[in-house]
């Protein structure tokens, strides 16, 4: 059969957001993407040989309707459902079997069924071949369910030959499913479980050595986003998987839980192995907010100290904060800002408080009659779908917009810019991997084209910005991702 497997876009023309890529786009005056769903290429693995396999990624490349498979399988996060379902439509309509799986129909089966012939519940890897095997014998079943957890031991290395692999700017490995908190706003646990399960190490480092002989064409060495929920989780994995990946070139970045910033020996093996960067969700400066998310362990710690901690390292600390819980207001909206700007937090996610499908906070905002609908695309961190406490939502919407743009407008990016490159923050990661002076200068010569646009705030901060891009303390791509996180904050 010929299978078609499809990561979908946003139904959203030119929407912008913090994981948005537009910006980066236009700027680099390419088609390329930041990365792509690794359940893709899992799923391409899992395919029996004697199948043609398509992958096709919507912010990428368009869908060419006149190839017509026997299959086609949507992998479909939450605000991308509205165009899941219509991909799917279009294909049934030219005779293919759609089968919806990932986070949302796993969550929503009997939504998602309507708009398809198949629904996956839970991770596919015990299911999709048997799924195929009743396609080719026309006994295709509207739902198929995982009963029991994946064996990780068991999981194929994703097949990433079948995407367009030049056109992404980085990769993704997963080491590790499950996490061992129960956060309100989060469906993690409701889909992967609360019980750790990790991949072996040897397997982890195939996986490592299949990325960097397949991208070696394309650069020099590889930057690696590793998916774990918490890749501290178990510890004594988590220090064998740093040993082995030292030998290996890499530049990586991971998420891990903030208890991170105690793990002096973890910390060392981290930037040792090549790792540059660690995201930490802490959510809320509120012990309430904390508290009402169940996201009690980040009140057990004093978050300048654990950031000092982590950068000590040379790992720059990725964060990110909700707005919009039961004990915020305009008071909490401005201690958040005057925190970022103290704790001279780089490139924080503001991200508004979203009742995700699966969650515990979705159930209890329907309980307490607080969704305000059910317009997936809305539910992408940046528009508030619910009744808020103490304040209307237009209200909420405005204090993320004022929390946003006072964060990352440029005379801020600017000055915490200056504050890194004065401690010259990326010392190891210029000596290991310096950035070439051509590429400085494509930088600079791209800037300076954008001098004379109409954003005179831009053009005053590419002045500004352009004397440094030729001292070895900067990162290009730092500030590129500052900018794109400019552009997102004025559109709102």
């Amino acid at each position: 059969m010929k299978i078609l497997l499809i990561i979908p876009g946003s139904s959203e023309v030119n929407s912008k957001s913090f994981y948005g890529y537009s910006f980066y786009a236009e700027f680099l005056l390419t088609k390329k993407y930041i990365s792509y769903l690794l359940a893709i290429p899992t799923l391409a693995a899992l395919t029996p040989k004697k199948h043609e396999i398509k992958i096709l990624d919507e912010n990428i490349e368009e869908i060419d309707y006149k190839y017509i498979p026997d299959v086609v399988g949507i992998s479909v996060r939450t605000m991308y459902a509205p165009r899941a379902y219509e991909i799917s439509r279009n294909y049934r309509k030219l005779g293919a079997k759609t089968v919806l799986g990932g986070i949302h129909p796993s969550m929503c089966p009997e939504e998602a069924s309507m708009h398809c012939d198949s629904v996956v519940i839970g991770e596919a890897e015990n299911i999709w071949a048997k799924l195929l095997e009743d396609v080719e014998n026309g006994n295709l079943q509207k739902f198929y369910k995982a009963e029991e957890k994946v064996d990780l031991s068991r999981s194929p290395v994703p097949a990433r030959k079948f995407l367009s692999r030049s056109q992404y700017i980085s990769d993704i490995l997963q080491t590790t499913k499950g996490c061992p908190f129960h956060c309100e706003f989060c469906s993690v646990h409701a889909f992967d479980g609360q019980k750790i399960r990790n991949r072996p190490i040897d397997q982890v480092i195939k996986d490592v050595l299949n990325v960097k002989q397949a991208m070696s064409k394309y650069k020099s060495k590889q930057a690696i986003f590793i998916a774990d929920d918490n890749i501290i989780a178990n510890r004594k994995y988590a220090r064998e998987l740093f040993i082995a990946l030292k030998p290996h070139n890499i530049n990586w970045m991971c998420q891990a839980s903030i208890n991170i910033s105690q793990e002096d020996e973890l910390l060392q093996l981290m930037s040792e192995s090549g790792c540059g960067a660690v995201f930490i969700g802490f959510e809320s400066i509120s012990d309430d907010n904390l508290s009402s998310m169940d996201k009690g362990i980040n009140k057990k710690f004093n978050y300048v100290d654990a950031i000092n901690k982590i950068q000590s390292y040379g790992l720059l600390v990725h964060s990110s904060f909700i707005v919009g819980y039961d004990f915020d207001s305009q008071k909490t909206f401005r201690e958040l800002v005057d925190f970022i700007q103290e704790s001279k937090l780089l490139m924080p996610l503001i991200n508004v408080l979203t009742p995700f499908p699966g969650t515990k906070l979705f159930k209890r905002f329907e309980e307490e009659n607080r969704i305000l609908h059910k317009e997936w695309a809305k539910y992408d961190t940046k528009n508030v779908v619910f009744q808020p406490v103490g304040m209307p939502p237009e209200e909420l919407s405005e204090g993320y917009k004022k929390i946003v743009q006072e964060i990352y407008s440029f005379d801020s990016i600017l000055e915490k810019l200056k504050y890194y490159w004065d401690i010259d923050f990326w010392k190891r990661s210029n000596e290991l991997d310096p950035v070439k002076f051509k590429y400085r200068f494509l930088f600079a010569f791209r800037m300076a084209t954008l001098l004379f646009s109409r954003n005179a705030k831009r053009s005053r901060f590419i002045l500004q910005i352009l004397p440094h891009i030729f001292r070895k303390e900067a990162r290009i791509s730092t500030i590129l991702t500052l900018m794109a996180y400019n552009d997102f904050a004025y559109s709102i």
